[in-house]
């Protein structure tokens, strides 16, 4: 009989996440190419594609001061889906990552409040954000570092509630993983002192067990580190430490203006966090605060896991965008399911329990279908619009230009210049063709006002193209207009222009 139950138990659990994964795959793989590559993705497959050919490159992301793993695994997936499509490989890879996200939100949410219905509706909820559905469609670190932080949060409310020493490895093995992801990941270190909210201060023995739990949580610091110190096999990583001064504010710099940036990274990350989450999750992950609702510590370890690393970046840095703030959103998840769930339970009315979900769920179910659907429609935040969308970091056009190359190689030699050294231009178009023995890619930076020799000596021998992706006035080369492709209807709209290069007439002495 126990065993029946045990089993019964267990199968509900199983057929639950086989539907959970299936209605994730629906929303995160239709349409995955949909949204036209972007300029980081493009860098980040381009480095793949090098790292899985040549070993040397493994670490060709600290070249740009980049942590490696999220190209490391895309590398695997370039190497066993060799013939697939680049751009659908690298957002395979933050679907998986946000697969594991979902199982992570899943057995946090159970291990905090020991109710599977807040368990279940937070991995919904995650599957239907618009937040959480359009980083796990696009080749970015970000899906993966949030991924990284939750499971890591749950190891270690483990550890702090049974501190065992099987625990402490596998959180030390998960914190270094995300650190070798995104400098963010060191966060979760800093901050996993907060869990000794769940500790048990009754026990008598707690002094010694307090102590136990140090000892423990610093060996998984030093396995983090360990694990973290492989990037010193690397020449280039020295060039992280560059990089992240770039974004972040280091001390001695925010001593010398505390505070400047503020009361404007706070707002814009307000705004970001409420639109993705929509207005109705967003309001519902903050009710528990006013309300003497149980499970008070495990509430406030929630809101500190939230507030300690938005506060720390809004304090810190230069330069935000809405993606470093998506490894934040887990714990409002959490919260938003605790509410709608306390108030299903306070409510015994089924209207009103059926328009508590209504209001709580469609407006994030109406978002995600167009990010799924048509991602160019998409209420995203403008910010993001304007990256992934509307200006000159957005691809559109790149998809059509390829497939025009692409034909013209396959009977003749050519040579495209591009518009750019790094970045979507030329890497959106080597990630395709670079493989082409009669396919020569160049790039300019900064485009001179007469036309390049090399492009000139190129014209007069060859089929050769240039692409225009920053510049929206041409310049006065002899070339013909092949295409031109709106990134966006508006009236400011950006373009990308595609020209066959003629040759130049030679005046005559």
């Amino acid at each position: 009989m126990v065993y029946m139950r045990f089993n019964t138990k267990w199968m509900w659990i199983f057929w639950g996440f086989i539907a959970l994964f299936v209605f994730y795959a629906v929303t995160r793989l239709t349409n995955l190419t949909g949204l036209p590559i972007f300029t980081d993705e493009a860098i980040y497959i381009r480095w793949s594609q090098i790292g899985m050919r040549d070993a040397n490159w493994r670490f060709i992301s600290l070249t740009d001061g980049k942590q490696p793993m999220f190209t490391w695994v895309m590398m695997i997936l370039l190497k066993l889906f060799d013939s697939a499509d680049p751009l659908f490989i690298g957002r395979l890879t933050s679907v998986i990552a946000g697969a594991l996200s979902l199982v992570g939100l899943w057995v946090l949410s159970k291990e905090i409040f020991r109710d599977k219905r807040i368990a279940w509706l937070s991995a919904v909820i995650y599957i239907i954000l618009p937040f959480t559905a359009w980083y796990d469609r696009v080749a970015l670190y970000d899906s993966m570092a949030s991924m990284f932080g939750i499971w890591s949060l749950y190891l270690g409310i483990r550890l702090v509630k049974h501190i065992r020493l099987d625990t402490a490895l596998l959180l030390g093995m998960v914190l270094g993983c995300g650190m070798l992801n995104k400098s963010s990941g060191f966060l979760t270190l800093y901050f996993m002192p907060a869990t000794l909210l769940l500790f048990d201060w009754s026990d008598k023995k707690r002094w010694k067990k307090i102590f136990r739990w140090a000892v423990l949580l610093g060996a998984a610091a030093i396995l983090s580190q360990i694990i973290y110190s492989v990037l010193r096999l690397s020449p280039f990583f020295h060039m992280v430490a560059q990089k992240d001064n770039v974004f972040v504010f280091t001390i001695s710099e925010w001593f010398n203006q505390p505070f400047r940036f503020l009361a404007g990274n706070l707002r814009g990350m307000f705004d970001w966090m409420r639109h993705y989450m929509t207005l109705p999750l967003f309001i519902a992950a903050f009710i528990p605060v006013f309300t003497r609702w149980e499970k008070s510590k495990e509430r406030w370890l929630m809101y500190i896991w939230w507030a300690l690393p938005y506060v720390a970046l809004a304090n810190f840095a230069k330069i935000l965008y809405p993606r470093y703030i998506l490894f934040m959103v887990a714990p409002l998840i959490v919260m938003a399911s605790y509410t709608i769930v306390s108030l299903w339970d306070k409510n015994k009315n089924s209207l009103i329990r059926f328009l508590i979900l209504c209001v709580c769920l469609l407006p994030s179910i109406y978002s995600t279908s167009f990010i799924v659907f048509n991602p160019k429609e998409a209420p995203i935040p403008p910010a993001d619009r304007g990256q992934f969308i509307e200006d000159w970091p957005a691809g559109g056009g790149v998809k059509e230009v390829v497939t025009y190359l692409d034909a013209e190689a396959s009977h003749q030699k050519i040579h495209v210049f591009t518009e750019g050294t790094f970045g979507l231009m030329p890497y959106a178009i080597e990630i395709y063709l670079v493989d082409y023995l009669n396919v020569k890619i160049t790039g300019i930076w900064p485009l001179p006002a007469q036309m390049p020799i090399e492009m000139a000596e190129s014209a007069s021998k060859s089929a050769t193209f240039f692409v225009l992706n920053e510049t929206q006035i041409p310049p006065s080369w002899p070339m013909t207009l092949i295409g031109e492709y709106e990134k966006a209807h508006r009236e400011d709209h950006k373009k990308l222009r595609f020209y066959r290069v003629n040759t130049p007439l030679v005046k005559k002495p």
